[in-house]
């Protein structure tokens, strides 16, 4: 079940990105701190033998640096997607055009709203949830694009975080890394977990990448159950994304 990726969009932050969606409240975002991030979470993705696409800022839309929200992508397609939030609908229109040479593209379309980061691909199956910013329409939009695809889908309620992949993550050989909100949920039985505990549930957010598992830093008891698994852990500093409830797997497109 380990697909080896080769290529990966990101998009620099802008100076206006504290003007971005949060409900962290973990203090005051620092621009030149978050640009250091970046640039080291791009030099990380090259180090694992990724050819890094970087795009320019947004500076019409603060959150576009999450450039994961914009698209799905699969071996055989690129879903192109509707942000649910209102301030984001936009972003996903320069997205199709940097795909367009490497996949087929779909669009899911309004009614229908769908995040990136509520879409998990473990295989030939992805976990589609059901969010603030997915909603019911979006997420059969996309199920019924999979399916002309031969890719299987499955509709999840994400109830607490702000997206699925804010609580649900693949690490590789079979398991999960989990919120205790999904410990034990029915949809999920058929995958070992690895349960953070409640005050490292950011540590959820992790990305598992050519055998590579990035993993957020200042998570001790996470990163210690993540070492049980016989991975090669890179550990990155992303606090300034956590301040605008992003994560890992929100900085790139991977395919």
């Amino acid at each position: 079940m380990s697909l080896k990726f080769t290529y990966a969009i990101t998009r620099k932050p802008g100076k206006n990105f504290a003007r971005g969606l949060t409900s962290a409240n973990l203090g005051s975002p620092n621009y030149d701190l978050i640009l250091q991030q970046h640039i080291s979470y791009v030099e990380t993705l090259k180090s694992i033998g990724l050819e890094v696409i970087g795009l320019d800022a947004q500076l019409d839309y603060p959150d576009a640096y999450f450039v994961e929200d914009t698209a799905v992508v699969t071996p055989d397609v690129a879903i192109i997607t509707k942000p649910g939030a209102k301030s984001r609908q936009g972003e996903e229109e320069s997205i199709a055009d940097i795909l367009a040479p490497y996949r087929t593209i779909e669009h899911i379309q309004a009614p229908g709203t769908l995040d990136g980061g509520d879409v998990l691909m473990i295989g030939e199956h992805f976990f589609i949830g059901i969010s603030e910013r997915t909603n019911s329409e979006g997420a059969k939009q996309l199920g019924n694009i999979l399916k002309k695809y031969a890719k299987t889908g499955s509709m999840i309620q994400v109830g607490a975080g702000l997206h699925f992949k804010s609580s649900v993550n693949y690490v590789g050989k079979n398991t999960l890394i989990v919120t205790r909100d999904f410990a034990n949920h029915e949809a999920l039985k058929a995958y070992d977990k690895i349960i953070v505990n409640r005050k490292e549930e950011y540590a959820a957010n992790v990305l598992w990448i050519n055998d590579y598992l990035i993993v957020p830093g200042g998570f001790p008891d996470t990163k210690a159950k993540l070492k049980a698994l016989d991975v090669k852990i890179i550990e990155l500093d992303v606090s300034e994304m956590q301040k605008m409830d992003g994560g890992l797997t929100c900085l790139s497109l991977r395919f």
